[in-house]
């Protein structure tokens, strides 16, 4: 967006919120919520906004606009720009500039400064005139100065801030107010330098950074909400892959009522969105190539038609992947005047997209398995798989992950529960910048020297070291009580039904360490037989080749402690099922666990005058 002629026009609603936002600051895309975790458009409507500023003239582009510029202006306009952020111009490898954008340079005035290189019109001061000149005579004698080029010295972190500074415009326009705080997102390969860096950046924009936020802990927050997890599990182990243009992240987290512990984590910049566009530009310009016999040459293009080309088709593959995304159908891609005058259109049928894709998707699965094999987790011990960026949008990344990595059928993904696009609660596009928004409605109600005591210290809460689960004397299966990882001090209460026995009219618990694991069987499946087969299977036929079946297991490990009591409240079941006549009472069990790992186990039965059972291990 230019710089912004249009507010939009805030909501009634819109007033009565907190002036605070969560901003996703993405290397391609950036993203806004507001203080309810509701994603915020731009005056373009857009809620993906894309990371680049352009220099046209007198005039300054921001977002979309910008990145249109890329076609005949690409010198002048500046993207890539979040990955060199508190980087010095020394550290900076090839590999961390992004093609066809404005010249990465050492600041002239600024040692080991890296800063971009832009030409902009500026009007020259107009010279001073004679006194004995009258103002009239004087206007016509010194016509006004025509404006010059000029090279302007951008570093990178004015740039950073010149971008997020129309992101809070963009927020504040749809509030109706001045935007007090944010809580930003930072991706797990940042540095504490690009940190600090991100952070001043995004003060002198004019905004008080209240926290900077990993990804992994934003993902945590949205996927912890009341929205998000209607129908899942409060305790559950959820993978986060999160493929962004320039890196793949990804993190095994032990989600426990929205207190989160990362199991394990894993960060690359060999695997990337960006190679997916790669793949699919080159498809379309080996199709105009065969189409008009115009050889066009891209990733990388040489010649300046070439790079004016694989610009425009860049730009149109973006329409492209969305539909891809949304429709189980063809995608066009259609670009007038290509090169030499020769329009072009083009289509890809999903099938033929994830051809394309497959190495990235590849890479991405064979990524998962190496983490989920350094953590010690099998792909049958996670119960959530929750994809972030618009990448993550695809279908044929998800049925690559699941077939190749071995998940089971029943884990939910975004594409299960039927919220991967719209922009909704579960859309992988805005699932950052929502959880940051919610970050900063919280910590927008603590005072000054609370917000300074919250973030002192950045040590990561202990964890409980094995599962602990309730046992009926006898029974195989027990009730777990607390999972293993869940951060400590941790309070967990439940209510159910427990048999007692007809003669004391007593009943009993057991409080076991108990390890979870995965069993797995190799089976034969069954052989299908057709309707014309007379004499049944074929000597020659090859036997089944035999296929791997995994079921979840317990295991007693250690006996914690036990405890039993006399039952006052029990109830005899009448009938004819297969629990006619026997004894049942109702009891709340809570089990509490501290900082220092002592723990606290007490039932007692629901009524006046229940019984009440306590163990105390320290």
């Amino acid at each position: 967006m230019a710089a912004p002629n249009g507010t939009a026009e805030p909501t009634t609603e819109s007033h009565n919120l907190p002036p605070v936002v969560g901003i996703n600051f993405g290397n391609s895309y950036a993203s806004i919520a507001e203080g309810l975790a509701e994603s915020i458009a731009n005056e373009d409507g857009e809620r993906q906004i894309a990371c680049a500023l352009s220099f046209h003239g007198e005039q300054m582009y921001i977002g979309s606009p910008a990145k249109q510029q890329l076609v005949k202006n690409s010198e002048n306009t500046i993207i890539g720009f979040r990955n060199l952020i508190g980087k010095k111009f020394s550290e900076i490898t090839s590999e961390d500039i992004t093609p066809n954008s404005a010249p990465v340079i050492q600041h002239p005035d600024e040692p080991d400064v890296a800063a971009y290189k832009v030409e902009v019109l500026t009007t020259p001061a107009a010279l001073p005139t004679k006194k004995t000149q009258t103002p009239a005579a004087s206007a016509a004698a010194t016509p006004a100065p025509e404006p010059v080029p000029t090279d302007r010295i951008l570093s990178v972190s004015e740039v950073t801030t010149i971008f997020i500074g129309s992101l809070l415009q963009s927020a504040s326009d749809f509030l109706g107010k001045k935007i007090q705080g944010a809580v930003i997102t930072v991706p797990p390969h940042f540095t504490p330098a690009q940190v600090e860096a991100l952070e001043k950046a995004a003060t002198d924009a004019g905004v008080k950074v209240y926290q900077t936020l990993e990804e992994a802990a934003a993902t945590l927050i949205t996927t912890s909400s009341a929205l998000w997890a209607a129908t899942l599990r409060a305790d559950r182990t959820q993978l986060y892959v999160d493929l962004g243009s320039s890196s793949l992240s990804l993190s095994v987290v032990e989600n426990r009522e929205g207190l989160g512990h990362v199991v394990a984590s894993s960060s690359t910049t060999s695997i990337g969105a960006n190679q997916i566009d790669d793949k699919l530009v080159t498809f379309f310009a080996a199709d105009f190539t065969k189409k008009n016999k115009v050889p066009l040459k891209v990733c990388p293009a040489t010649e300046v038609q070439d790079k004016r080309a694989e610009a425009k088709l860049r730009l149109a593959i973006e329409h492209t992947k969305r539909t891809l995304s949304a429709s189980p159908g063809a995608a066009t891609c259609s670009v007038e005047s290509l090169k030499d005058g020769y329009d072009f259109t083009g289509s890809v049928n999903r099938m033929r997209f994830d051809m394309l894709a497959k190495p990235v998707y590849s890479a991405v699965s064979a990524a998962v398995s190496d983490l989920l094999k350094s953590a010690g987790v099998d792909a049958h011990q996670i119960d959530e798989i929750v994809y972030v960026g618009g990448t993550s949008c695809l279908p044929g990344l998800d049925e690559e992950i699941g077939l190749s990595v071995g998940f089971p059928e029943d884990v939910a993904t975004p594409f299960s529960m039927g919220t991967v696009v719209g922009g909704g609660i579960g859309d992988p596009t805005t699932i950052l910048a929502r959880g940051s928004a919610v970050q900063a409605a919280l910590l927008h109600t603590l005072e000054e020297d609370d917000l300074r005591a919250a973030f002192s210290t950045s040590v990561e809460a202990p964890a409980l070291g094995a599962t602990v689960a309730l046992y009926v004397p006898g029974a195989e299966a027990g009730i777990v009580a607390l999972l293993k990882d869940t951060p400590l001090p941790a309070r967990r209460v439940q209510v159910f039904e427990v048999e007692v026995t007809e003669s004391s009219k007593a009943f009993g618990f057991e409080l076991w360490e108990i390890e979870q694991t995965v069993r797995v069987e190799k089976v034969k499946p069954p052989k299908v037989v057709y309707s014309d087969d007379e004499g049944g299977a074929d000597e020659d036929d090859e036997e089944e080749e035999e296929i791997e079946e995994k079921h979840k297991e317990t295991k007693k490990v250690t006996l914690l402690g036990a405890a039993t009591a006399d039952a006052k409240l029990a109830i005899q079941t009448k009938g004819k099922g297969p629990d006619a006549g026997k004894w049942f009472t109702t009891v709340e069990a809570t089990v509490v666990v501290t900082e220092a790992g002592a723990l606290s186990f007490d039932v007692k039965e629901i009524g006046e005058g229940g019984a009440v059972l306590s163990i105390e291990i320290s």
